[in-house]
């Protein structure tokens, strides 16, 4: 069993102050989930903030039709500013979070939110930083749909994944692919077959090898 106080200076000791995180590991509790299950889901009223600690949580939004669309990915010692803002309003939740990698968390109750703002600047520095993120990385989502072309969507999407989990394996099916880019499978597969054809990656029946190093 993990030690709280340890990973807990190891992933956020250089943020947070040592009383702020005394207090964490008093009112934490660990959550680990495994690649592919659902963290949150939409419409569900949030009652603890995640602290990820290990692997990567991706954010995801759904349209009308149901259809879904990748926002931002998280990482080990970040959390999902919408997931603050759902606890901060106690209103329901608007996006689907899902674990990339196996993921560890340290789960908040929601109570300790504006308490900590309050209490602790660095706690406050988080909070402002983590907002700040995660709006830039929806911007650069929203330019990315209004302005490159679906292959170069691709290929920045398929660098984040190996940047995430460290590995040029990439475990997504082609449907998997469409649903986080908000397209179609005819599309990902006719765009992955042209990559394939350039040497950037190598298709496999459940994987893609991507070979591209920058």
């Amino acid at each position: 069993m993990f030690h709280m106080i340890e990973v807990l200076k190891e992933n956020y000791g250089h943020l947070f102050e040592e009383a702020l995180l005394q207090e964490i590991t008093q009112v934490g509790t660990f959550k680990e989930v495994s690649e592919g299950d659902y963290l949150i889901e939409i419409g569900d009223y949030v009652k603890s903030m995640p602290l990820l600690v290990s692997g990567a949580v991706k954010i995801l939004r759904e349209d009308e039709e149901g259809d879904e669309l990748l926002l931002y990915f998280l990482e080990r010692g970040e959390t999902c500013a919408m997931t603050m803002q759902c606890c901060m309003g106690m209103s329901k939740s608007e996006i689907r979070a899902v674990a990339e990698l196996d993921t560890t968390l340290i789960m908040i109750p929601v109570q300790k939110m504006s308490e900590w703002i309050a209490k602790y600047s660095t706690w406050r520095d988080f909070v402002f930083a983590s907002y700040h993120n995660r709006l830039n990385e929806m911007l650069e989502t929203i330019d990315r749909i209004a302005f490159k072309k679906m292959d170069e969507r691709l290929l920045a999407y398929l660098k984040e994944k190996v940047r995430i989990s460290k590995d040029n394996t990439i475990n997504s099916t082609h449907q998997q692919i469409a649903y986080d880019l908000h397209t179609s499978r005819v599309v990902i597969s006719r765009l992955l077959k042209t990559l394939e054809n350039m040497g950037t990656i190598e298709l496999h029946r459940n994987h893609i090898i991507f070979n591209e190093i920058d």
